[in-house]
């Protein structure tokens, strides 16, 4: 069920964390991207929501899109209804081209688990002796599949996306990608911040080839953010995303992630700490600070 049904506007879809709906702007058929306050660990969407998440996500990834403004991306408009102002945005209708774009500068997370096993990622052969938060020799391009609501997307190799798209829309894909990740980190380093990977989504206008950046970029959801001053391979990772809240998860609340119990409510305390982290990460990178309700 829609959280924003009091916009009066239709409901075109409801993903883990955002809502889309049909909006009119400027005579033209849009959408209005909604950000929810929703927090999604393990393909599932927790209980418990994370106040104003969802408006400093979408006021980061603008603050993006503002960075590299030659990148077409799909923003028409922040003026949004007052009832989502601050956590939305009007957005062009793409078609969607259906490939998780991710970039990884580090090695760690599912990356880590594949190198483990074959010294590779999404079919990469990667040096020897490599530890868990340790820097790659350049920046990989390590796409994924996308999923259906509830399952987890694949990783694949290159030669999968040549296959399901064709090598020139590939190879723009990857291009894209590793551009836009190469930048965004050399930026977010001189903020204390490593980027150790992320993931863009990419469509094109109707009857067009050019690729238009979509959806949410750079945020600690679609991101790994740690801490420059705090980081050590092998032993700790401080991150400023949803990764202190899949810990928790994992290590101290008692769930078991492979069972088909939903995943418990997060304490007061989690959800106070896992805010103070999105806002750290929103406050460094932009040297501003959000909008928000609090």
């Amino acid at each position: 069920m829609s959280q924003y049904q009091d916009l009066g506007l239709p409901l075109r879809h409801a993903g883990k964390v955002r809502e889309l709906y049909d909006i009119e702007f400027d005579d033209e058929p849009r959408i209005l991207m909604v950000a929810t306050d929703n927090i999604s660990a393990f393909d599932y969407v927790l209980p418990t929501l994370i106040p104003d998440k969802g408006a400093i996500l979408t006021q980061l990834s603008s603050w993006w899109f503002e960075q590299f403004d030659d990148v077409p991306n799909h923003i028409v408009s922040t003026d949004v209804p007052e009832l989502v102002r601050g956590r939305a945005v009007v957005v062009e209708a793409l078609e969607m081209i259906e490939v998780e774009c991710v970039a990884r500068g580090y090695l760690t997370g599912s990356g880590w688990a594949e190198y483990q096993t074959s010294g590779t990622v999404c079919g990469i052969p990667l040096p020897d002796g490599l530890r868990d938060g340790d820097q790659l020799p350049e920046p990989i391009f390590t796409p994924a599949i996308k999923a259906k609501l509830g399952e987890h997307d694949e990783n694949v190799d290159f030669a999968t996306i040549v296959a399901l798209h064709g090598a020139d829309l590939a190879e723009q894909l990857r291009d894209a990608t590793l551009d836009i990740y190469t930048r965004a980190a050399t930026m977010a380093a001189q903020r204390g911040i490593i980027l150790a990977d992320t993931k863009f989504e990419f469509g094109r206008r109707p009857g067009q080839s050019e690729l238009v950046l979509a959806d949410e970029v750079l945020t600690p959801d679609s991101s790994r953010f740690w801490d420059a001053k705090l980081w050590q391979p092998g032993e700790s990772l401080p991150s400023f995303d949803k990764q202190f809240v899949r810990d928790w998860l994992a290590k101290e609340s008692g769930w078991d992630k492979n069972s088909d119990v939903p995943p418990p409510p997060l304490p007061p305390e989690i959800v106070k700490a896992t805010r103070a982290r999105y806002l750290e990460a929103f406050e460094r990178l932009t040297l501003r600070a959000p909008v928000t309700s609090q």
